[in-house]
């Protein structure tokens, strides 16, 4: 039982530094208002109005696309105070008490050990209490 959550301990630990450095990026392209595509870490797809707006155009007014980018960029923490000489005194104190507590939640009593156990009782050759008509009432 104590190895079974020592390792639950372990693995839900992992998996919090794990996703507390991961760092990751969004980008989207939206035509007008209208959302066209979501990439994770790479560049969005266009919804190709681009290529319209490059075409050489008869008069000198040009006209801005409706095309917008937004780029969401989450970034994962980059330090880990890893040694405990770096911790305060207070987080020290904390760290200890709660190792010494946690340890002791799992002790266990003593095995009590019984002589008798591998000891099958004797087997009854008659009833007494039948015999001798002898009954609690």
């Amino acid at each position: 039982m104590k190895s079974f959550f020592r390792n639950i301990l372990s693995v839900s630990m992992a998996i919090v530094v794990l996703l507390s450095t991961v760092s990751f990026s969004v980008d989207m392209h939206y035509c007008g208002d209208t959302l066209v595509d979501v990439a994770l870490n790479t560049k969005a797809t266009t919804c190709g109005m681009e290529s319209m707006q490059n075409l050489p155009l008869k008069s000198s007014i040009t006209k801005e696309g409706c095309c917008t980018d937004h780029k969401v960029v989450v970034d994962g923490q980059d330090e880990l105070n890893t040694s405990p000489s770096q911790l305060s005194v207070d987080n020290q104190l904390f760290l200890v008490s709660f190792v010494y507590v946690y340890n002791a939640l799992f002790e266990t009593l003593p095995k009590q050990v019984t002589p008798f156990q591998d000891y099958r009782p004797p087997t009854l050759v008659s009833d007494f209490q039948v015999d001798y008509e002898t009954f609690l009432i």
